[in-house]
């Protein structure tokens, strides 16, 4: 199955960067382009700036360049019904050192689906 996933990512970003905790704060996504199973591309997507918009700001910009499933580590329950209002799949995936790890755990079928369960309170949690 084709999919792009976008990780939130420490600089410079990239399969070995670190995964950044809050998807709405991070400095860039990794994107990372997946056809047959297998890793066809890795870009880099600059975030966008938290105040324009707000929450739904980085869940417009995601669905606009194209990305199908998102893996994080924190969330609130606006951009998560954002996420799911623009039809991108969100899963659970701080546990991962490493971007490539993380990708690695989707394809596999270990990585849990956010739900408004496991959703913070914005930053604080």
């Amino acid at each position: 199955m084709d999919m792009r996933i976008a990780i939130p990512s420490e600089q410079p970003g990239g399969l070995f960067a670190a995964i950044g905790q809050h998807f709405g704060h991070c400095d860039l996504y990794t994107l990372v382009d997946i056809s047959g199973g297998e890793v066809t591309q890795v870009t880099t997507l600059p975030n966008v700036p938290h105040q324009q918009g707000g929450c739904m700001a980085p869940v417009n910009h995601l669905a606009q360049n194209g990305v199908t499933t998102l893996i994080a580590g924190g969330m609130g329950m606006r951009p998560l019904m954002g996420f799911n209002q623009v039809g991108i799949e969100v899963y659970h995936g701080a546990a991962a050192p490493s971007v490539s790890r993380a990708v690695e755990a989707l394809l596999a079928g270990e990585l849990k689906r956010f739900t408004p369960e496991v959703t913070c309170g914005g930053g604080h949690g």
